[in-house]
Parts: C-alpha cells; sequence; structure tokens
C-alpha cells in the first residue's frame, strides 16, 4: 500500500517537547525511533527553536512566518479589491459615455 503524500502535523507541544529533550542530551536518531517524525523533521524544529530565541542563522523566525503570512493574504485582498474598483470604474465610464450620447440625440 502507497503512503499518504499529506505531511504529518505535530502540535506545537510535542514539537517543543522534542526540541528539549534533544536539548537536554537525547540524539535526533533516538528521538526519532522512539517518537516518530524522521531526523530531518526534528532537525528542523531545532533550528526554527534556534531562529526564534536569535541563535539561528538565516530564516524567519515564527512571528516573522505568521507576520509574513497575514500580510500576504492582505495583499491579495487589496489586489482583489483594486481589481474591482477598476471594473467598477471602467463599466461606471462606459455607462456614462453612453449616456452623454443618448441625451446627445
Amino acid at each position: 500500500m502507497a503512503k499518504s503524500k499529506t505531511a504529518k502535523r505535530y502540535t506545537r507541544e510535542f514539537r517543543e517537547q522534542l526540541v528539549k529533550l534533544h536539548r537536554g542530551g537525547r540524539s535526533i536518531p533516538e528521538l526519532s525511533r522512539e517518537f516518530g517524525p524522521s531526523p530531518w523533521t526534528i532537525a528542523l524544529w531545532v533550528k526554527q527553536d534556534d531562529r526564534d530565541a536569535g541563535r539561528g542563522a538565516g530564516g524567519l523566525t515564527r512571528s516573522e512566518r505568521e507576520e509574513l503570512t497575514q500580510l500576504r493574504r492582505e495583499n491579495k485582498r487589496l489586489k482583489m479589491e483594486r481589481e474591482i474598483l477598476a471594473k467598477a470604474t471602467a463599466w461606471f465610464a462606459q455607462e456614462t459615455t453612453n449616456s452623454k450620447r443618448s441625451s446627445d440625440s
């Protein structure tokens, strides 16, 4: 049977606990065997925790990621509103032109 292509989601508490265990001296492969997430996944969590604590090199902190997500949503909404307003403006301009032609006759 084929594996699911969707990523398994772990709670924030679970991720934080594994990072604490790693910081306490447990190896990433050991944690992987015992709790299930891949070593690569656990290593990503450790790196993200370093960034969030101001120790990591490069990348975004969790709060920066959340802000970026919010700003992208807002940007998408504003673009949609602008498009609607542009279409409405064009429609009203067309109506105004048509009504002037009608009244000139």
